[in-house]
């Protein structure tokens, strides 16, 4: 199963030196909730409907993390289906990995490029409040995540934490 897992930027160095994401890890995936949700049964827009949860939940971590550069980091890996438990009492697309996601599971790693530092700065100052129905914090978070996050090998990893 592909999981997509939000991050920031210190997560992602933290996953290069330890060789891991240890527990507990919330993630998102094309669970059964997402499908029966979503009108479109399109494997592909299933996929980028995880991978937009799993970017917002990125905001709010970098909202937590004072120290965090101000741009959403997403981590696709792939884990066995077993590992994965859904989690739809949290959100139609949330799961729990019952393991540590090792480095060799990642497949790729997502990043906001640098244009996108600014909106994703408003935004994450916003997040919470948009979660909660805010219209105006909405349109902030609607901003930054018009950035579509841009697509690094694993091998890349290092330029990316320079």
């Amino acid at each position: 199963m592909r999981v997509y897992l939000p991050a920031t930027l210190p997560a992602l160095r933290t996953l290069k030196e330890s060789g891991e994401i240890p527990l507990p890890i919330t993630a998102f995936a094309v669970t059964a909730a997402l499908r029966e949700w979503y009108v479109d049964d399109d494997g592909e827009e299933l996929e980028y409907a995880a991978f937009t949860e799993a970017a917002r939940a990125s905001l709010r971590m970098i909202d937590r993390d004072p120290t965090a550069p101000r741009r959403r980091v997403v981590i696709s890996a792939d884990v066995d289906d077993a590992a994965a438990k859904p989690r739809p009492d949290l959100d139609r697309a949330v799961v729990r990995l019952a393991d540590p996601v090792v480095f060799a599971a990642v497949a790729a790693i997502h990043v906001d490029g640098v244009a996108a530092v600014d909106d994703v700065r408003a935004a994450a100052n916003v997040v919470i409040e948009a979660d909660l129905g805010d219209e105006d914090s909405q349109f902030t978070v609607d901003s930054a995540e018009g950035h579509e996050l841009e697509w690094y090998d694993v091998t890349e990893i290092d330029d990316l934490l320079k």
